[in-house]
């Protein structure tokens, strides 16, 4: 019996599982810092979109990462985001 999405994304302990998990690479040093900003908007995209395969939870979590490096960027200037693939296309 498989497992369904969500039950797979309930069980994860940290948020390095889900990011292994889904194939994505991360500077451990900004998970350090970022960890729980994180987790709760991974949290929040799982809640709206309700993810139904691998792909849907991936890009729940992506756009989680990608929300969170964008934030930390200077606002005065037109900086672009090189923390993560959906920002490298930019």
């Amino acid at each position: 019996m498989t497992q369904s999405t969500l039950e797979i994304i309930a069980s994860f302990n940290s948020i390095e599982q889900a990011l292994d998990y889904f194939e994505i690479d991360y500077a451990q040093s900004f998970i350090d810092e970022y960890r729980q900003p994180l987790t709760k908007r991974f949290a929040g995209n799982v809640l709206i979109a309700k993810p139904d395969d691998w792909f849907a939870g991936r890009r729940a979590l992506k756009n989680a990462y990608c929300r969170i490096q964008r934030g930390r960027l200077s606002k005065q200037t037109r900086q672009a985001c090189r923390g993560c693939t959906t920002c490298q296309r930019r």
